[in-house]
């Protein structure tokens, strides 16, 4: 399925960018990227967004698995969304809780890198923008495209004048 590769490419970038940060950053240093807008700092992040549930790990590599194999019957499926625009949603929510568990199981914790110098904000990676890019998409694709491009199919259950 395309949209299994697709979601591979995207954990590869991630993971590629996570190695190059790590191989030559050190932990907390700052190396600027895009000079008062975007700098790459190296954060060990234990927990989840925004540095929640620090020190649970174990938990949240858990949760990860258990939301990776639903994204990924979801997808297989076609369990939530039919069409192209909704399954590449779920694409990106599945590559970015790949991306992230893959840190958890051999790193212990999430390489984060990506600092916005303009606001505060959380340092994060290409997973964690994989998560919210897809989990807005998802929602907007719920709320306003979902019942014009993928109509409820009717059922047994329904009159024969119905059908």
């Amino acid at each position: 399925m395309p949209y299994f590769a697709l979601a591979a490419l995207f954990v590869g970038l991630d993971q590629l960018v996570k190695y190059l940060v790590v191989q030559n950053i050190q932990p907390g240093a700052h190396v600027p990227l895009i000079p008062h807008v975007l700098e790459l700092t190296y954060v060990r992040n234990t927990g989840a967004a925004f540095s929640l549930f620090q020190e649970h790990t174990g938990l949240l590599a858990l949760v990860s698995v258990a939301v990776s194999v639903l994204l990924a019957a979801a997808l297989w499926k076609n369990l939530l969304f039919r069409r192209p625009l909704g399954k590449l949603t779920l694409t990106l929510l599945l590559a970015g809780a790949v991306g992230n568990l893959i840190d958890r199981v051999f790193r212990g914790f999430v390489v984060d890198m990506f600092n916005v110098l303009f606001m505060e904000f959380a340092v994060f990676n290409v997973a964690d923008i994989c998560v919210v890019v897809g989990g807005a998409a998802a929602a907007l694709y719920y709320l306003f495209l979902m019942n014009r491009l993928e109509p409820e199919e009717k059922g047994d259950d329904q009159p024969a004048a119905d059908r």
